[in-house]
Parts: structure tokens; C-alpha cells; sequence
């Protein structure tokens, strides 16, 4: 016979109360146990923990294996400073985790950018107005064409008014 060592649920629906018991592999998870050895409770704040670790001990040296769970509640019930650490993935231990992750790599991009010369810009600013007071070909193109405009609007007027005394004289006769 192989035994277990294992969490056996009880409780009410969506109220989960565990017990450690020491079970035969064949039988059911809630099924017939051979002894309790512990209780869990993980819906208070923190998680209950009690273990009978003297009882867990003896079924080891009998060859009982444990589940996983099992095996970290009874680390955490060997060593009470364990118990005060959080266990399981929450979402604000994730949240934190990820904050820390940013943070972290804030840093090491401030660093970088510390550690890389900056070209010095003072230089790049005595050109710009150089650059400034020099006027582009295509500035100088476009003047005389401006100019130019101004005239054919003057003439467009005339040209209309004319037209229009034009039209006024085959009006009269």
C-alpha cells in the first residue's frame, strides 16, 4: 500500500476548508483517510496553517510521499518566518513585481544615457543662422514673380471696366 500525503477538501461551496490528511493513493481525494494530519484555510487573511510536522515526519520515515501543496505548507509550518512572507501569485504581489520591473529598467536606461557623450549642440546652433540670413535660390525666383502679379492685377480692372462701357454704349443704341 502506498500512502500520500495529500489536502482533502471540505467545507461548503465556494468556502474551501482543506485538511492534511495521510491517505491511500487509490482513494478518492475526499474519500477514507488514514490520519489527519494538519488543517488549512486559505480564505482568512493569512492563510491558517496547522500542521502536525512530529506526525508528517514519522509518515515520511514510513516512505509516505507528499503533494506539492502539501510540501510548501509544511515548509511554511516548519519555519514560522516563512508564513509571514506572501504566498501564492496575487494580483497586488504581480502589480508590485511589475512596478519593481519598470523601475528597474528606469534606471538602467538613466544610466546608459549618463554613461553616453552628448555632441555638443552650441556648434549646431551657430550654423542655423548662417543658414538663416542666406536666402534660398528658390526665394529669390519667386520675388519677381510676385512683383510681376500686382501689375496684371491692375490690368485685369481696367481691361473690366472697359468691357463694361462697352457693353453700357450697345445697351444705349
Amino acid at each position: 500500500m502506498s500512502v500520500k500525503i495529500r489536502l482533502a477538501r471540505t467545507g461548503k461551496k465556494k468556502a474551501p476548508f482543506y485538511r492534511v490528511v495521510a491517505t491511500d493513493t487509490r482513494s478518492p481525494r475526499d474519500g477514507r483517510f488514514i490520519e489527519i494530519l494538519g488543517r488549512y484555510n486559505p480564505r482568512t487573511d493569512p492563510s491558517t496553517i496547522e500542521i502536525d510536522v512530529e506526525r508528517v515526519d514519522a509518515w515520511l520515515g514510513k516512505g509516505a510521499q507528499m503533494s506539492e501543496t502539501v510540501a510548501k505548507l509544511y515548509a511554511i509550518a516548519k519555519d514560522p518566518e516563512a508564513a509571514q512572507a506572501p504566498t501564492g501569485k496575487t494580483a497586488e504581489s504581480a502589480k508590485d513585481k511589475a512596478r519593481a520591473e519598470a523601475e528597474e529598467k528606469a534606471k538602467e536606461e538613466a544610466k546608459e544615457a549618463a554613461a553616453k557623450p552628448e555632441p555638443e549642440e552650441p556648434a549646431e546652433t551657430e550654423e542655423a543662422p548662417a543658414e538663416e540670413e542666406v536666402p534660398s535660390e528658390d526665394a529669390v525666383e519667386e520675388a519677381p514673380a510676385e512683383e510681376a502679379a500686382p501689375e496684371e492685377a491692375e490690368e485685369a480692372p481696367a481691361e473690366a471696366e472697359a468691357s463694361e462701357d462697352a457693353s453700357n454704349e450697345a445697351d444705349k443704341e
